[in-house]
């Protein structure tokens, strides 16, 4: 399916965002990753164009979903859109909600809760699809109706962002209790924009309805958060394994002219080992700047003899504070 791509919305999609997350101290991570993923797909660069379905092979259709059991049709229509404008007003929703969300409840649980909706969402419509044709003959209303888009799951997330609002919004200039916002959009979208999906729309509200309910009432550890953590864990190994290692070679800094060794009395070339204490000093000084014993290993630079290497880590740290005044 051809269309045409002026890109000027997107440009403002592109300032919008950036503004957002600019103003941010800790940028969604998550949030992030859907806008751009939904813009990508839409905008299909030449590396994504041969792996992505096309639009055609993706719409949301009960009759195509159930006839051959396309999950296909099923998980990947919530991230398609039909043109700039349909995009853009589901992204710039996207980025509002999604950055309070996930900033309360965290990333990975805030990816476990968009997980969970979409599939909800999708299902709750596919049965309602079904459930009109067997019960009321709706056949060419719902059961082989196209859509596609992200706002199914907009809706169920408006749901969960305004379930504990006592405050009041303005739904395209109507103010209504933030609770019943989404179905105030509802039907207002539904009077006035023509084309919309309403069991897509209504399939989201029920599914947020749904997933509070069930989140109520289990107490036990979200498994999807879980395996989210997990999977993510050992994506980043590699990082962690390297600042843990870069923190680990730090710490074995004392200063910027030695380290503390062993038991020898020299190391490598332009340096030497305090017999007392064992850190390594550099050549040109002839005390210890750790404890202040001389070179020699008899003449500290406190005019005491040395007491062999029995110095006690409080007598280190008093003679260090003495000698450096920290």
């Amino acid at each position: 399916m051809e269309r045409g791509r002026s890109r000027g919305m997107l440009a403002l999609l592109a300032v919008h965002a950036v503004s957002e997350y600019w103003r941010l101290n800790r940028k969604p991570p998550v949030t992030a990753g859907l806008v751009a993923a939904n813009t990508l797909i839409y905008l299909r660069p030449a590396f994504l164009d041969s792996i992505l379905p096309t639009l055609n092979e993706v719409w949301f259709n009960p009759h195509l979903i159930l006839k051959h059991r396309d999950l296909k049709r099923f998980f990947l229509s919530a991230f398609y859109h039909v043109g700039e404008s349909h995009l853009v007003y589901n992204m710039v929703s996207l980025l509002w909600k999604g950055i309070q969300l996930e900033t309360s409840m965290g990333s990975v649980e805030f990816a476990s809760m968009v997980a969970t909706l979409v599939g909800m969402s999708q299902g709750i419509t596919l049965l309602l699809a079904k459930s009109l044709l067997l019960f009321f003959d709706y056949e060419r209303a719902y059961y082989h109706e196209y859509a596609v888009g992200f706002s199914g799951v907009l809706f169920a997330m408006k749901v969960v962002l305004n379930s504990q609002s006592d405050n009041y919004t303005s739904i395209h200039g109507l103010m209504v209790p933030a609770r019943y916002a989404a179905w105030a959009e509802l039907i207002l979208i539904q009077m006035f924009v023509p084309g919309v999906c309403f069991l897509g729309h209504l399939g989201g509200i029920l599914a947020g309805m749904l997933y509070l309910r069930l989140k109520a009432s289990y107490s036990g550890p979200d498994p999807l958060a879980t395996i989210i953590r997990g999977f993510t864990n050992v994506l980043s190994w590699p990082l962690r394994f390297v600042r843990d290692f870069c923190q680990h070679w730090r710490r074995r800094r004392i200063s910027g002219r030695g380290t503390v060794g062993g038991s020898q009395i020299r190391s490598t070339s332009g340096t030497w080992r305090c017999r007392a204490c064992t850190f390594d000093n550099s050549g040109r000084l002839s005390v210890c700047e750790m404890c202040g014993t001389g070179r020699d290993g008899r003449q500290s630079s406190f005019g005491l003899l040395n007491q062999s290497h029995d110095l006690s880590l409080e007598e280190l740290r008093r003679r260090r504070v003495e000698r450096f005044g920290r």
